[in-house]
């Protein structure tokens, strides 16, 4: 069994298309949610979004690569290249045959699919784009990856909705631990905004007016955002021999079903997901200092995330520092999960927890340190990740600083 590191991140999201920009706007307080401008908002009922602005593909593709990927492709390939790029890994036969590549999406290439609707339905069209079924599967993320980077070992996608990119990270983790994999490149992304799957989001009533205010008593629900994280994970002896910076170190993953109900969250399912990750980590829930948790602002999933969390960490969940970035980065879906790690990684790397922001007045039924509006700086060694999803699919990821000792790492 391998110890694991991180040592690339990757990240393209409204708080900023690299790792160092979105690093700072959360560092900051800085919330990237504002009007939505790709789709004609006059026709929906709730105006904001997370949206990756000024992204244009040709800071990244030519058209003609271009024309063959979803914008949630062109975001995972973008991140997976500055993952890759700061992890400096060598590329030989060998290692590319022995290399995973394993992402989750929740709705994959949902606007090329879209956009077919529009022309079979509302333009009368007779034919659609021949490349929308490349382009809409939910596995062209991963599969781009691959075949840009020459990945020949597995490529696969999971897709648990809003648990996706947890659930990637979590198996890959697993993977790389048991040397299944030599290395991983691992994460999620998403690029949700089309007309119809907006107008969806619309029905169910779930999305706030405003703004993201998690575990605020005023909070009136979720703000979608869109984007990519990606890691790489690699033995830690070996991220050690090749004299690379590691970031951090995975040290355990949990999941768990509600079985329960497809939208209403349970308390006993999260904790249950919590608790597999510490157990599987092999670490005391004492020992954790931060959350960053599922948070998403809705009415019911806030004080259902605060009851799991105080049943897993009992009295110690009054010393825990949690907070929610989606706040600032919006519920990117399947890529929030991936989004929430590599902010977690960065927070124990440089000491520092992200706020939740939009923060306005405390709710009684969410009484945990949520760190409201402005970031703080910790001297935390071990730290989780939370993603519950719709259908009832829990995942949690548990990190570990690594210390400097002796001009080696503890």
């Amino acid at each position: 069994m391998h110890r694991v590191a991180i040592t690339g991140i990757g990240v393209v999201s409204a708080l900023g298309q690299t790792t160092s920009d979105f690093w700072r706007s959360l560092r900051e307080g800085r919330s990237g949610i504002a009007p939505i401008e790709s789709v004609d908002r006059t026709k929906l009922r709730f105006q904001n979004v997370a949206e990756v602005r000024s992204y244009d593909h040709r800071a990244y593709f030519d058209d003609k690569r271009a024309n063959l990927m979803d914008r949630f492709a062109q975001f995972a390939v973008v991140a997976a290249r500055e993952a890759v790029r700061d992890a400096g890994v060598e590329r030989n036969p060998d290692l590319l045959e022995n290399t995973a590549v394993i992402t989750g999406t929740c709705v994959g290439g949902q606007r090329s699919e879209d956009a077919s609707y529009v022309d079979l339905y509302q333009l009368g069209r007779n034919r659609v784009h021949p490349l929308t079924i490349p382009r809409a599967m939910a596995n062209a993320g991963a599969s781009h990856i691959s075949i840009e980077l020459g990945v020949t070992g597995p490529s696969l996608t999971i897709s648990t909705a809003c648990s996706s990119a947890t659930h990637a990270i979590g198996l890959a983790f697993w993977w790389v631990r048991a040397g299944s994999a030599k290395v991983a490149i691992t994460g999620g992304s998403e690029a949700p905004f089309s007309l119809g799957f907006l107008k969806a989001w619309d029905a169910m009533r779930v999305v706030s007016p405003d703004t993201c205010r998690p575990f605020s008593r005023d909070r009136r629900g979720i703000i979608l955002g869109e984007g990519s994280a990606i890691l790489v994970l690699e033995p830690l002896e070996a991220a050690r021999d090749r004299g690379v910076r590691i970031h951090g170190e995975v040290l355990g993953f949990g999941m768990s079903s509600d079985a329960h109900h497809l939208t209403q969250p349970s308390a006993g399912g999260a904790a249950s997901a919590m608790r597999s990750a510490l157990r599987d980590a092999a670490i005391g829930s004492n020992e954790v200092g931060y959350i960053n948790a599922h948070g998403t602002a809705s009415q019911s999933s806030d004080p259902t995330e605060t009851a799991a969390i105080r049943a897993v960490f009992g009295s110690h969940a009054d010393r825990l520092a949690v907070s929610s970035t989606k706040s600032m980065h919006g519920h990117a879906l399947g890529a929030a999960g991936a989004l929430e790690a590599a902010a977690t990684i960065m927070s124990l790397r440089e000491g520092i927890v992200p706020p939740t922001a939009n923060y306005n007045e405390p709710d009684p039924a969410c009484d945990l340190d949520v760190v409201p509006n402005v970031a703080r700086p910790v001297d935390i060694g071990y730290a989780v990740s939370n993603s519950f999803a719709f259908g009832g699919s829990n995942a949690a990821l548990v990190f570990r600083r690594l210390q400097v000792c002796k001009s080696t790492f503890c």
